[in-house]
């Protein structure tokens, strides 16, 4: 079930999400960009302490059980791989930390993307998902919102649901450097390439549908 728009993670959930996304997911992704002519190596979460995490505690109370909080993200892993020119895709599973090392935790997958493309100051970030982008109450498409805007609308509740962490972690990116978190429709063909082909280097949007997130 889902919390705040965080799926409830207990430690069974999280072996089988770990199995399922660090082997098959992650590998069949991994070998696309080969088969593409790219370079691309499969990773966990969890390989070199890549994603450390603590307990994500949920605001209203409910407990998520097995659900990480990122704190720290091994970047010295990430920048290495990318000097060898391979693209790491990363498995959004984590480690714990100190004792607590040895605990498996469940990360939302956009917030490991966001904490990461932060850390790494990544020029802009993109989540997928399955509307045109932030809609207003009146289910009309939102291009463009800054950091504070965005906590207006999650207070008003016109933001709910599954989009909250993914707002919140897009303006948690752009406050760590990313210059732009944009927000756009995967079952759109392409959106992701058109969206890297055609945001240019401002990290501002491809201009072809989707919610810019700046500061």
């Amino acid at each position: 079930r889902f919390e705040g728009g965080m799926r409830v993670s207990s430690k069974e959930v999280v072996e089988v999400a770990e199995m399922v996304l660090c082997a098959s997911v992650n590998k069949n992704i991994a070998s696309a960009i080969c088969g593409a002519g790219g370079r691309a190596i499969g990773l966990s979460g969890r390989d070199d302490d890549l994603l450390q995490c603590t307990k994500q505690i949920d605001p209203s109370g409910y407990d998520l059980e097995f659900v990480g909080k990122v704190e720290v993200v091994n970047t010295d892993l990430l920048t290495s791989l990318l000097d060898m020119g391979l693209t790491p895709v990363v498995s959004p599973i984590g480690c714990g930390m100190g004792p607590d090392h040895a605990t498996c935790y469940n990360v939302n997958a956009d917030v490991a993307a966001g904490r990461i493309a932060g850390e790494l100051k990544a020029n802009r970030v993109l989540f997928l998902t399955d509307i045109a982008g932030v809609l207003n109450k009146q289910m009309e498409l939102l291009d463009s919102l800054n950091v504070d805007q965005v906590k207006g609308l999650i207070d008003d509740e016109t933001i709910t649901g599954g989009m909250i962490p993914k707002v919140t972690y897009a303006t948690d990116a752009v406050k760590l450097g990313v210059k732009g978190a944009f927000i756009t429709d995967g079952r759109v063909p392409h959106a992701l390439l058109n969206e890297v082909l055609g945001g240019g280097g401002s990290g501002l949007g491809s201009g072809k549908g989707g919610t810019i997130v700046t500061l």
